[in-house]
């Protein structure tokens, strides 16, 4: 093998995993990550070379059980839940932090096994945006928060609350000075790093008619005066910190908007020069980096799964996250060994607000998730199949209506669902799958159907994939199964038995 194929490639996550926060303990790195309103919350993934990353949990369950966050009356929080984290270990705990408009609070979890939890939870009013935990090295905790002004606050030496007695102060004015302050995104998500006695304070902005950028302020005291410069406008690659390796080399983790896929991450090699980080290869963002190469993101970002459980195996692997909160009592992987069965306990009005969607990230360049479905126990109006979720999504699913059975596509391209072709179904198992093509960000989908899963059809019309702020996700591949509102006397109880979900990082180009 060359040098050049042991390389690392960026983007180093494909993938959407966006407001990364990371630290290094020993020879280990970890990072957090933001899924917003996905059950469980909060990732939290492990790396040995910074390149290649798996999954060993989240920091909760439940962020809050409002209606908003489990899709009950009418109710979604699409795009918000849980958002940027903050990632420290002090003292011998883990501390991941984030905050919620869902909830109104800041939440700090904390665990002294960051890998096998469990973490323990405390929250407080108000709900800091973008907030960095912050242990200082004289015994002070701090959080930074804010957009365009960035403000300061005490914490208890905890972190379990804000420090009676102590007031917020601002500490810089507008921290979206040194990149112009003609509108635009003012400077958010805050990271805080102290090297050398110095303390250097990451943000984003995003100037009007520009691109994302990165902001370095750097002081003596954590209260000012700040001096503050861009550090690096490249590709719109910017929202994140510094990582330091064991053997003394730094790199910046950075993430870029990459359309349908979501928001993916980027590392980018920092040399220091009269005290300041400088980040990039003369300004730019590498394509390749000092570090091992990557060994793909399956199984440890995504996986297939065959749904066979051993005895003390968890229900679900890490790579699955429900739709919003789960209704536990209507899914199983027990209930008829080696499949997933999703039932159906309400009539939904439409496929977003459904509860029981089990998604996992799409991945680029291009990817392909399928699966089959038993659909012998669906009950007349029920929908089930598979997803790609994002505000403007599609399906392939059965639906039936009056006793008989239809393949169905849908697809919300217009960001209305149409339904664009059906075939009529008389066997009890269908083949599905969904194809996504992110090269060069062409964001297209196909959908496709077998009736032995050998020879597979084309179905509907090809799904465009924007990305949505509504949304605010890459899109998900999801398996789904809801009663619709649609029929005269909508039924509930019927249940659909998905035997595999398999994904693959090709296409079949058909």
């Amino acid at each position: 093998m060359s040098a050049i194929a042991q390389q690392a490639h960026n983007p180093v996550i494909f993938a959407d995993v966006p407001d990364m926060a990371m630290i290094r303990v020993g020879n280990t790195y970890y990072m957090s990550s933001t899924t917003m309103h996905l059950s469980p919350g909060l990732p939290i993934m492990k790396s040995n070379d910074l390149i290649n990353w798996q999954m060993v949990g989240y920091a909760y369950d439940t962020l809050t059980s409002v209606d908003a966050m489990s899709l009950n009356n009418g109710k979604s929080t699409y795009g918000r839940g849980s958002w940027a984290s903050s990632l420290r270990y002090h003292n011998g705990t883990y501390y991941a932090t984030t905050f919620a408009q869902t909830s109104g609070r800041t939440h700090i979890y904390t665990t002294k096994n960051i890998e096998k939890g469990p973490w323990k939870e405390v929250s407080f009013k108000p709900s800091y945006h973008d907030h960095s935990l912050f242990f200082d090295d004289d015994g002070r905790t701090y959080l930074i928060y804010g957009a365009g002004k960035l403000r300061l606050v005490e914490l208890t030496a905890d972190a379990s609350g804000v420090k009676p007695g102590t007031t917020e102060q601002v500490i810089i004015e507008n921290a979206s000075t040194p990149s112009g302050t003609g509108g635009g995104l003012p400077a958010e998500g805050s990271q805080l790093f102290k090297v050398k006695g110095k303390y250097y304070l990451f943000n984003i902005s995003w100037p009007r008619g520009g691109m994302r950028t990165v902001i370095i302020h750097r002081a003596d005291k954590i209260t000012g005066p700040w001096e503050g410069r861009v550090a690096l406008q490249d590709m719109g690659v910017a929202q994140g910190g510094l990582i330091d390796t064991p053997d003394g080399r730094w790199f910046a983790y950075l993430f870029r908007d990459f359309g349908g896929v979501g928001r993916i991450p980027y590392l980018v090699p920092v040399k220091w020069e009269d005290g300041w980080p400088v980040l990039g290869e003369n300004g730019k963002v590498p394509q390749t980096l000092d570090l091992p190469a990557g060994k793909g993101l399956i199984p440890g970002i995504v996986n297939s799964d065959e749904f066979t459980r051993k005895k003390g195996d968890p229900a679900l692997p890490l790579v699955w996250q429900w739709n919003h909160n789960p209704d536990n009592s209507l899914w199983s992987v027990s209930e008829r060994k080696g499949f997933l069965r999703l039932k159906t306990g309400r009539t939904d009005t439409s496929f977003v607000m459904a509860r029981n969607t089990l998604t996992q990230r799409t991945i680029g360049p291009e990817s392909a998730g399928s699966t089959m479905l038993d659909v012998s126990n669906l009950k007349d109006g029920d929908f089930a199949g598979l997803s790609l979720l994002q505000k403007n999504y599609g399906l392939v699913g059965v639906k039936v209506e009056n006793g008989a059975k239809s393949i169905v596509m849908v697809n919300a391209s217009s960001g209305k669902p149409v339904e664009v072709q059906r075939v009529p179904l008389s066997q009890k198992t269908v083949y599905l799958k969904a194809e996504c093509d992110f090269r060069d960000r062409k964001d297209t989908a196909h959908f496709f159907y077998s009736l032995d899963g050998k020879a597979w059809a084309a179905i509907g019309d090809a799904l465009k994939m924007p990305y949505t702020i509504p949304h605010f996700m890459g899109y998900r591949f999801g398996l789904f199964n809801y009663a619709t509102a649609s029929v005269v006397r909508p039924e509930t109880g019927g249940f659909a038995d998905f035997d595999y979900f398999r994904i693959e990082p090709k296409i079949s180009g058909q």
